[in-house]
């Protein structure tokens, strides 16, 4: 009979390592950052707040790499709410575009947190000063995209379509000579888009989604023409997981002020448990192999004249949607707490 330690030594010699020597092999290499875009409606509705929140944290555990924000809210404080936040973050170089279109603009609750001064000084610090002072928006996604290695971007749409259906028309420049559908399909590998809604309960009609029908040309031509694989995370989604009150209420202490918690605050006061539709499709931009979600079979979604959202199965579509269980649900609703409320490098100010 073969003792233990014989087995583990012909193991050991089979495997070319010195016998009591296992624990020198190499860990495994963690994957590379997901390069990330996010492009934000900020200003409408405090989950997009609690997004950008994420990105920062997955950010800071090596998981993504924030390349920019662009807006899509025609707001003079939501480009400087941004730069706020990212300040924040201990990340003010990150590039914000803003957009130049004639958008519907609603005021906001939270953003003038970005001109709260306390002793003269900005409550929370930061450069830009005004949406209009920041490059407009397609200028700079094509700027970011031209730099970064071909099929290596993920786009995270989490407002409305203006500035990504805007860059599909845009004329090659200095930046580079792609017009921009084909820049990117070469630069883009997967767009994450918060949009639609995809479950239909006793044949009932779909309801119209705020971030397709704000700007409904602009989603029409993207649904129509975008050039690489879009996974869309409906209205059902981030409904099943609402962000506990609770977090807001005791998880941010560690310092006196904190921009999400006072944005939260300002949106709806808790006991307010506010779903998390924007946060799912980050979640998923970063970690699509981990399980949060199911997808769909492929197909294809088109984007009807009066708004709703109509998914076509189709073996070869470009697009698929998130579906989420209840399991998946208790999961995902723990990472979005432990992520929102992660201290910035350094545990803040």
């Amino acid at each position: 009979m073969k003792t233990i330690a014989g087995v583990l030594l012909l193991i050991s010699a089979a495997a070319g390592v010195p016998f009591g020597r296992a624990a020198e092999i190499p860990a495994p290499v963690p994957p590379p950052p997901v390069k990330i875009i996010f492009d934000t409606d900020i200003g409408n509705d405090v989950d997009d707040v609690l997004a950008l929140a994420v990105l920062h944290a997955l950010q800071t555990r090596g998981a993504c790499e924030l390349l920019g924000v662009t807006v899509t809210k025609r707001d003079e404080l939501a480009g400087p709410f941004v730069d706020a936040l990212n300040t924040f973050y201990g990340r003010p170089g990150i590039p914000i575009g803003c957009t130049r279109a004639a958008l519907t603009n609603k005021p906001s609750k939270f953003l003038p947190l970005a001109d709260l001064k306390d002793g003269g000084q900005f409550r929370y610090p930061h450069r830009l000063l005004r949406s209009s002072d920041a490059p407009e928006a397609t200028r700079l996604l094509r700027s970011i995209l031209s730099r970064q290695p071909d099929g290596s971007v993920v786009l995270v749409q989490v407002g409305w379509f203006s500035n990504l259906a805007a860059l599909l028309d845009t004329p090659g420049d200095a930046d580079s000579s792609l017009p921009g559908r084909e820049l990117v399909r070469q630069k883009v590998r997967l767009l994450s888009v918060m949009a639609g809604e995809f479950k239909v309960l006793n044949n009932v009609r779909r309801s119209l989604e705020f971030n397709v029908i704000n700007d409904l040309p602009a989603a029409k031509k993207l649904a129509a023409g975008w050039p690489t694989p879009v996974v869309w995370s409906g209205y059902e989604i981030g409904i099943a997981v609402p962000y506990p009150a609770v977090s807001i209420e005791r998880d941010f202490g560690y310092v006196l002020h904190h921009p999400a918690a006072e944005a939260y605050h300002l949106y709806q006061p808790p006991p307010h448990n506010r779903p998390t539709w924007d946060l799912t499709s980050v979640l998923y931009a970063v970690f699509p192999n981990r399980g949060y979600f199911d997808l769909s079979p492929p197909g294809r979604v088109e984007v009807e004249a009066d708004g709703c959202t109509r998914f076509t199965p189709a073996a070869d579509g470009r697009d698929r949607f998130l579906i989420l269980n209840e399991g998946q649900a208790g999961r995902v609703k723990e990472a979005f707490v432990q992520l929102v409320s992660q201290p910035p490098p350094g545990g803040g100010k």
